[in-house]
Order: C-alpha cells, then sequence, then structure tokens
C-alpha cells in the first residue's frame, strides 16, 4: 500500500533488569502478542503488516525522552540532531510513567487529559482525576478525618495530590502535612520520614510509584514506624516488589485503587513457548555451542524467566497495553479504508496525528475478552476500579483481596462501595455455614435446604405453609396442588374402564329386557335381576365423583354415593342367595317356605338392607361430614387437596355394613354352591363374592399406604374391579347362553330334566 510501509512502532516500555521489574516485561509481551493477532487477523488491517520496536530507558527521563525523539525523527537521531519528523513510525505506546510518555497505557497524570496541550495524545487508563477524588471519598467513609500526605514529586505525583488535597477540603477532611520527595532525594526522604513520625495522623496517604514507596517503606523499616493506616493508589498497592519479609509490619491493612485484572486467552501460553520460540534467537540454541555464546550473551537475566507464568493473572495493565495496540489498529484500519467521496482527505498519506485523531473519534470497540474499550473526552478511558486490601493468609503470603469497587461512570451515590469481609455475601439462594475453628463472620455458602429461600440481603427465611421455594431459592412460591385430575393419564384409565363397565352393564340390561320372558331371565326374580344391574351402573358411575377438583359437596356425594349403591347391589345379590336357598327347601314335602320369602318380602328386604346404610350416612353427614382439606403434612414440596373423612367412625360404618354384607353373601351362596340343578346361580355368585371380598381386603393396606392422589386412585380401582366382578359372575354366564346356547334356555333344561326324558 503506497505510503504506508505497514510498520507500527510500540515503544519505550521502561525494560530494566527483569529480575527486578518483571511487570514491564510483560507489558512488552502483550503488545508482541497483540500485533501478532492483529496480523493474523482477516478482518483487522488485511494485507498490512504491522511491526514495533521496543527501547529500554533504564528507569531514566532523559532515556525515554532520547528513545522518543529517534522514533519520531529516525533512528539515526543524535541528540544535537535537529528533529525533522522523517520517521515510519505511526504511533508510540509510552512508557507506565506518566512524565515521559506519549501514547500510554498506565500513565494516569491529570496532566495529559488537556486536549490543547497534547492534541496527540491518548491513553488506555483513567485519569488520577477519578483517581484522586475517590481516595478523598474512601477517607471520609472510614472517618478519618486527621490525615498525613505524601507524593511523588513529579507531574503524576503533583497533578494527582494537588486534587485529592481539594477534594479532601471539600469533604471536610483536615490534612496534617503534604510533603514529596523523588527517587534520587535522599536527604528530602528522610525528612518526609521525620514528619511522618513526629505527626499524630494514623492515616497516610501515599500518591507515590512503586520507587518511591519502596524508599519510603526501606526509611520506614530504618527507623521502626509502625501503625500506620496506608492509602495507596494504582501504581503501587499491587506491586509484587513491595512484598519482603518485613514490610507486612508496614504496609499490612493497605487499602488503595488498583487496575481490574482482566484474563486475556491464550497470552498465559503465549509467554511460555511461542514468544522465546521467535523473540529471542538462544531459546532454541545448545548451551555449549559457539553459536549460543555468540548470540545469547546478552539475554542471560531473561532466560530464568522462560518457563515461568505464575503472574500473569495478576498482571493488571496488560490488558490496558492489550487495548492500546488494538485502539491504534483501528483507527489505522479507519483511515485506510476513507474514501474521498466520503469527506475524507485525498490519498492514503497517513501522518501519525491522524492516528491518534482518529482513535479518539473511534471512541468505543471490542476487544477478544469482552470488554468494550471507550474513552473520555480527554482521552482517557472511564475509571473503574478495585479497592484492595493487604491482607496475609494463615501460610504468611501476602494477599491483594479486593474488597470493593469504584466505578465513575456509575450515578454519583453507586460509584463507591468499599468491603471488608472474611468471606464474600452469600448469593441469593444460599445460606451460611460457619467454618470449622473460625470466627462467625467467616463462612461457606451452601444451597438452601427445601422450603428455604434467601435474598438480596442473605437473610434466610422459611416459607410459609402455603408456600415453597422455587428451584433458585429466592424466591418463596405456591406449592403446587395436587389432586386426581380428569386430564391425568390415569384418570383417564379409570374413567375408561368405568364407562366400559357402564356400558356392558346397560347391554346387559337391554339384552334381559328383550329376553325377559326366557326362563333364564325369569328364574330367580328377574326385578331383583333388574335393579342388581341398575345399582352396578350406579356403582360404576360413582367412580367418577372420586375424580375432579374436591368440593365440599363431591366430598360429601362421592362417599355416601359409594356406600348407598354398594350396599343396594349388595342387597341384591344377597337376596338372589337367599331366593336360590328357599327354592330348594320348598321342593321338599310339606315345605311352604317360599310364602315367607316372595317377590315382595325380596323387595322389603333389599329396601330394609339399604336403608340401614342411607341411616349411617345420614348420621355421619349430620355428625361429622367428609370436607375438602389441604394437606401439607405427606409433602413437604406440594398440597394435596383431599377429602376428609370427617369422621372416621362414620366412613369405618360404612365400609363395615358393607362388608357385614358381603360376608353373610359369600356364606350362603357357599352352602347353596352343591344344590342340584343345571344352572346353580349360587356358584356364580361364590365367586363374584370371593372377588369381592378379595378386591376391598387388599384395598385397606393399599388405601392406608397410597400417598396424595394415588389414595383416590386406588378407591376408584377397587370400586371398578369389584363391580367388574359382580357384572361378570352373575351375569356373563346368562348372557352366553341367551346369546350362544339357546336351546338351554328352556325350563326343563334349567330344573335339570331334560336329560332325564332322554334317558
Amino acid at each position: 500500500i503506497k505510503n504506508f510501509p505497514g510498520i507500527l512502532a510500540l515503544c519505550t516500555f521502561k525494560i530494566t533488569w527483569l529480575s527486578v521489574n518483571l511487570r514491564d516485561f510483560r507489558m512488552a509481551q502483550i503488545m508482541i502478542f497483540a500485533i501478532e493477532e492483529i496480523n493474523r487477523s482477516e478482518s483487522l488491517l488485511p494485507n498490512v503488516s504491522v511491526g514495533y520496536q521496543i527501547y529500554d530507558n533504564c528507569g531514566s527521563r532523559l532515556f525515554s525522552m532520547n528513545s522518543t525523539m529517534a522514533l519520531m525523527n529516525g533512528q539515526e537521531f543524535a541528540a544535537e540532531d535537529r528533529c525533522n519528523g522523517q520517521s515510519l513510525i505511526h504511533a508510540i505506546i509510552g512508557e507506565s510513567e506518566s512524565s515521559a510518555t506519549v501514547i500510554l497505557q498506565s500513565a494516569t497524570c491529570d496532566c495529559l487529559s488537556n486536549r490543547k496541550d497534547y492534541p496527540s495524545f491518548f491513553r488506555t487508563i483513567a485519569s488520577d482525576y477519578h483517581q484522586s477524588r475517590a481516595l478523598a471519598y474512601m477517607v471520609k467513609h472510614f472517618g478519618w478525618s486527621w490525615v498525613g500526605a505524601v507524593n511523588t514529586d513529579n507531574d503524576y505525583g503533583n497533578y494527582g495530590m494537588n486534587i485529592f488535597l481539594n477534594t479532601a477540603q471539600e469533604e471536610g477532611i483536615c490534612v496534617e502535612y503534604s510533603v514529596k520527595f523523588y527517587r534520587t532525594e535522599t536527604e528530602k526522604l528522610k525528612k518526609v520520614v521525620d514528619i511522618i513520625k513526629q505527626g499524630t495522623a494514623k492515616v497516610i496517604v501515599a500518591f507515590l510509584t512503586s520507587f518511591e514507596m519502596n524508599n519510603l517503606l526501606e526509611q520506614l523499616s530504618v527507623q521502626n514506624i509502625t501503625g500506620l493506616q496506608m492509602i495507596g493508589v494504582e501504581a503501587w498497592i499491587t506491586a509484587k516488589s513491595l512484598i519482603t519479609s518485613k514490610s507486612f509490619r508496614f504496609l499490612g491493612g493497605s487499602l488503595g485503587f488498583a487496575v481490574r485484572k482482566i484474563n486475556i486467552e491464550g497470552f498465559s501460553d503465549y509467554v511460555i513457548k511461542e514468544f522465546w520460540d521467535t523473540a529471542f534467537p538462544c531459546s532454541q540454541t545448545e548451551r555449549n555451542s559457539s553459536q549460543y555464546a555468540l548470540n545469547c550473551s546478552g539475554y542471560q537475566d531473561l532466560l530464568p524467566l522462560k518457563n515461568y507464568n505464575e503472574d500473569v493473572p495478576e498482571q493488571r495493565y496488560a490488558s490496558n497495553v492489550y487495548k492500546a495496540v488494538y485502539a491504534v489498529a483501528h483507527s489505522v484500519h479507519s483511515l485506510l479504508n476513507c474514501r474521498e467521496q466520503k469527506g475524507c482527505e485525498k490519498g492514503l498519506t497517513i501522518q501519525p496525528q491522524q492516528v491518534s485523531n482518529q482513535a479518539l473519534k473511534k471512541t468505543n470497540f471490542t476487544v477478544k475478552f469482552g470488554d468494550h474499550v471507550w474513552f473520555d473526552s480527554t482521552g482517557g478511558a472511564v475509571a473503574q476500579y478495585e479497592i484492595v486490601n493487604w491482607q496475609q493468609d494463615s501460610d504468611g503470603s501476602i494477599q491483594f483481596n479486593p474488597v470493593g469497587y469504584y466505578d465513575a461512570s456509575l450515578p454519583p451515590d453507586q460509584r463507591f462501595k468499599p468491603r471488608s469481609v472474611c468471606s464474600e455475601s452469600c448469593p441469593p439462594g444460599t445460606r451460611k455455614a460457619t467454618q470449622k475453628g473460625k470466627p462467625v463472620c467467616c463462612y461457606d455458602c451452601i444451597p438452601c435446604a427445601e422450603g428455604e429461600i434467601s435474598n438480596e440481603t442473605g437473610n434466610l427465611q422459611q416459607c410459609p405453609g402455603e408456600y415453597w421455594s422455587n428451584a433458585e431459592k429466592n424466591k418463596c412460591i405456591l406449592k403446587a396442588v395436587e389432586f386426581l385430575s380428569f386430564t391425568e393419564v390415569m384418570s383417564i384409565v379409570l374413567v375408561f374402564f368405568s364407562m366400559i363397565g357402564a356400558g356392558l352393564t346397560v347391554l346387559v340390561a337391554i339384552l334381559f329386557y328383550i329376553k325377559k320372558d326366557t326362563p333364564i331371565v325369569k328364574a330367580n326374580n328377574s326385578e331383583l335381576s333388574f335393579l342388581l344391574l341398575f345399582s352396578l351402573t350406579l356403582c360404576f358411575l360413582c367412580s367418577l365423583t372420586f375424580i375432579g377438583r374436591p368440593t365440599e359437596w363431591s366430598c360429601m356425594l362421592r362417599h355416601t354415593a359409594f356406600g348407598i349403591t354398594f350396599v343396594l347391589c349388595i342387597s341384591c345379590v344377597l337376596g338372589k342367595t337367599i331366593v336360590v336357598l328357599m327354592a330348594f327347601k320348598a321342593t321338599l314335602p310339606g315345605s311352604n317356605v317360599m310364602k315367607w320369602f316372595g317377590p315382595a318380602q325380596q323387595r322389603l328386604s333389599v329396601l330394609a338392607f339399604t336403608l340401614i346404610q342411607v341411616l349411617i350416612c345420614v348420621l355421619w353427614l349430620t355428625i361429622s361430614p367428609p370436607f375438602p382439606h389441604k394437606n401439607t403434612k405427606y409433602y413437604q414440596e406440594k398440597i394435596i387437596l383431599e377429602c376428609h373423612l370427617g369422621s372416621i367412625i362414620g366412613f369405618s360404618s360404612v365400609l363395615g355394613y358393607i362388608g357385614l354384607l358381603a360376608i353373610l353373601c359369600f356364606i350362603l351362596a357357599f352352602l347353596a354352591r352343591t344344590l342340584p340343578d343345571n344352572f346353580n346361580e349360587a356358584k356364580f355368585i361364590t365367586f363374584s363374592m370371593l372377588i369381592f371380598c378379595a378386591v376391598w381386603i387388599t384395598f385397606i393396606p393399599a388405601y392406608v399406604s397410597s400417598p396424595g392422589k394415588f389414595t383416590v386412585a386406588v378407591e376408584i380401582f377397587a370400586i371398578v374391579a369389584s363391580s367388574f366382578g359382580l357384572l361378570l359372575c352373575n351375569f356373563v354366564p346368562k348372557c352366553l347362553i341367551i346369546l350362544f346356547k339357546p336351546e338351554q334356555n328352556t325350563k326343563q333344561h334349567m330344573m335339570g330334566k331334560a336329560s332325564t326324558k332322554s334317558n
């Protein structure tokens, strides 16, 4: 591409001896990592190769300025030369300190926010304007009204401290002293320490770089000045270089603001292998070879870091370097895509100033770790800090634990939130479990038990009776109400068999009515047969009253209808059984028993047996009737809507009376089973009663042990099964003779005389 050779220089990192300052070495690595990513990208700067140069300023402002001038005017630029601006460099990523930087990722001095004085400058870190004010807010929050202040004597420290002092005055905070020194001013440092020692303020706001803080720490150690609460800035509060065997005595409990940590995918692996394989010529060379001595002599101090990446997750400024590289790349990309008809300048010649101006126009873009990069009107990123606290673990190691945050993009009342906790607040849906051997403030968060919830405030609550915890355990919701509804598969199956039973009973009744004049129908009182078929139809249909949402009326109807219809049914069977016995007694010479149990007496006996059950049901409904009841004892998570029996004695009396009649009927039918007849109905009555009794005997334990809606299902099953037993045993044999063996449907065959005549 004409006039753009594709060389982007990102330079002047302060890479001193790496055993002392690993942070700046990582900054250089993340810059190279980002550039290599961009060069591989097909969407960002396609067909353009981005290059870089890295300079070591050795911690010197003079070296920094010399390197910057060389980058801006060509590599052959010397101190006595005049500036010519002839350089292929289009952007400079400055060093980590504010006083000697150009375009930066970690220089925070508010002095650089002036767009008039620094038109070609922007940064991917927030201005100290926000941090300095936040320091005052922190001091006020903890009620510290009497503080001391010390700062680095350069632009970074002086501007930052000036903003803090003004804000402190606005917030009613008194400053006992405000002193400053620079790293090379040893005597001035001693005077500063004397002032701190003689002062009465125990809270010190230290607006220092890590170099000056290290110098101050040494002097505090020499004079054994302890008991101070240090308030720090991002430049030193998380500096690993300050951690020594003695430093916690003087800096333990320090509070300060730190740049947020952001993980950059792939960087941790890159610093171990790919970087060393490509950036250093001696990484693949045998140690004893002559080539090693030639190429690797200058890298002896770097090689111990080759397989080390444990510090990468703690690199707080790495993401800012990463963003800075991408900011420049996006800016150049936009300039290269510009067209004259869109209002751009003619040609494709790109000047360095255009790069920074375009970066300011493109105030929002996204990098791969999902963070949006955006800048305020001064070219600085919006302030978002972690509040960190120097704490010591049980093993003696020092940790920089986050205890709050400050976010300048939020409303004023939400920007500052400090925390000092042993354990983080439990999220909604969990509760505190005290850690063994530790104070109550130290706990684990475990899921709430069933029926318990915790909300955002962490309060543990027990859900009231008809409520239960939701799946997230953060809200009480109404318990699910369970009853046997018509829409359930189980209900549909039971209804199907009930209707089949009722339908078959009606068909049998129709068949018997058509054949009412035949001997098999007339035998043994056809009136009782039709009454039995009617009662069986009611038995099948009464099972439907047990399905659906229980109401006051349905609860009373279901049990009384069941009790009365079954007694009517058993009474008819009992009457037929007695008729069989009486009929054979009447064949004996001189017997006239049938006149005592004729049709009228049969009807009266059925009515009497049924009225007794009606009386029991009336007493039950009068004294303590069944009623709908919400059962919350069987299941904790749901409510069983059921019909409470009201009086257990009443329900037991209804069942007991049915059982009594069934047993009496079974005994009489069993005695009559051997009586001579081609169609001895007593045998079939015996089988039907045997099935009936077996069903209801097994019903009792099943009814007691079945939970919820299954209790109702068991009761319906017992009703339907016993009804089918009575229908099939009492009427199917007769229906088979009527339909398929009409020759047996004669009086002679019924009396057993047909075979005698043939003989």
